[in-house]
């Protein structure tokens, strides 16, 4: 029970901040100003947050016309999601 709250709590920080990160680095490229590294935000992605990084890139239509994001973050969402199916199957069948 208190796993899957903070798995929960985990899971929609880390996306905000994919979110975020995403807006931000839009922001910075219309201001000329320090972007976010590609990787920084492929880790955000990575790390749980593909959902927000997806929404970020439709929402603010950035990093549209990279291959690498057009493919790499819903593959990363794929990812994410197989993950938390493999995750709640191996709880059910510890608990």
């Amino acid at each position: 029970m208190i796993i899957g709250i903070i798995l929960t709590i985990y899971l929609i920080l880390v996306n905000a901040i994919a979110y975020i990160l995403m807006g931000y680095d839009k922001r910075q490229a219309k201001l000329r100003g320090r972007r976010v590294p590609e990787k920084r935000l492929f880790l955000a992605a990575a790390s749980g947050g593909a959902l927000g990084a997806w929404i970020g890139m439709r929402s603010f239509r950035h990093k549209t016309k990279h291959a690498s994001f057009v493919v790499g973050i819903p593959a990363l969402f794929v990812l994410n999601a197989a993950c938390l199916w493999l995750l709640y199957k191996l709880y059910k069948y510890v608990a």
